[in-house]
């Protein structure tokens, strides 16, 4: 039992008027999951674990290894080539005999992920790739689970609440909202590419613990529909206001059976891979065994007149896909954006049954190269 009343273990915490034995006992009883015991999950979990959170599960596959260890100090030169989950909970249950470790020594993958997930109330996510922030994003939406969102780069720190009612009718945000589509390949480096400062992951993953604190225990004011983006060069902070989207819902899969099916290391790995540029689409025109399909919503400008072409909006277009009979279809809208999402979700519908194609820079690229 994490907490007994009178228990020493707890009283600077306890003695805090705003927190007091009710929010240890809510903490006690607080289910919350990391996945990743990293950079910023090794901070996380000592002070999640130190102020008694009833039950936690840790997952991560990887191994310990030296280049760790400047920023993941959790762990010391004896624990590398272990697994990171295990030794973890071996040397958190070390630190507070008194709450329950779970220690899932696998990679969280579209497979386990409900079930793993579904046990817990809170999630921290804690990873280094944006296959498994999407993934841990869109399962925590199916599963409505808060997530609390982490992530660094050589001096800079992001931290959000998603997935979180906010008391009023401003509706919940993901991070989909703040982030619709993966970035190109190789268009931000992960830490081991672009390097990070020893300390931004215990200053972020603290922060990260003490969302949870109060999102438990119902004290302070959340990070909830908001991001903070700290720099520790300079100590500035920033906010940013997050707005929930229609047109992002979307991109989330369906249901249970539609997630379990999707490859997030190909949406985030490849996702450029059936992007076309002007030019391929100017030589698709000529061939008629080609569909061209409209994303943009009804009366979007530039108008299109130049070809013949279907119109399927994008906030109904997984409403619409069995209009699309073609074998070979090029997908538009204004920026390219919209089109890559659309793209991707034609993709995980009929898988290799169709070549899919999304128009690079969009529809008002080609209008003004037309134009010219």
């Amino acid at each position: 039992m994490a907490h007994k009343k009178g228990n020493p273990r707890y009283k600077r915490q306890i003695s805090l008027k705003e927190f007091g034995e009710t929010g240890q006992e809510k903490l006690c009883n607080a289910k919350v999951l990391v996945v990743g015991a990293g950079g910023l999950g090794c901070p996380a979990l000592q002070y999640l674990v130190g102020a008694g959170i009833g039950t936690i599960g840790i997952v991560d596959h990887d191994r310990v290894s030296l280049s760790n260890l400047h920023r993941q100090v959790l762990y010391s030169s004896d624990d590398i080539g272990l697994f990171k989950a295990i030794r973890a909970a071996e040397i958190l249950r070390a630190l507070n005999p008194e709450i329950d470790i779970i220690a899932h020594d696998e990679f969280l993958n579209p497979t386990n992920a409900l079930s793993i997930i579904s046990q817990f109330d809170i999630v921290l996510d804690g990873t280094d790739n944006f296959a498994s922030r999407y993934m841990i994003n869109d399962a925590c939406v199916l599963l409505n689970k808060v997530l609390i969102y982490g992530a660094i780069s050589k001096f800079e720190g992001q931290i959000a609440v998603f997935n979180c009612e906010t008391g009023d009718v401003a509706p919940k945000t993901n991070y989909r909202d703040l982030f619709p589509n993966p970035p190109a390949q190789d268009e931000i480096l992960n830490c081991e590419e672009a390097g990070v400062i020893g300390v931004l992951p215990g200053i972020i993953g603290t922060m990260m613990a003490n969302e949870t604190f109060k999102l438990i225990t119902g004290i302070g004011v959340s990070l909830i529909n908001r991001l903070m983006t700290y720099n520790s060069l300079t100590n500035q902070i920033y906010e940013l206001q997050i707005l929930a989207r229609d047109e992002t819902r979307l991109l989330i899969p369906e249901n249970f059976a539609a997630f379990q099916k999707t490859d997030y290391e190909w949406l985030c790995s490849n996702q450029s891979a059936n992007q076309i540029d002007i030019n391929l689409f100017e030589q698709m025109m000529q061939d008629p065994a080609v569909s061209f399909i409209d994303v943009r919503e009804l009366n979007e400008i530039p108008v299109v007149v130049e070809f013949d072409y279907l119109k399927l909006p994008l906030s109904s277009f997984k409403n619409t896909l069995e209009q699309i009979k073609a074998e070979n279809v090029v997908l538009f809208c204004q920026s390219g954006k919209r089109s890559l999402s659309a793209a991707r979700i034609l993709s995980e519908h009929y898988g290799n049954s169709k070549k899919i194609y999304s128009l690079k820079d969009g529809i008002v690229a080609w209008k003004n190269l037309k134009e010219v």
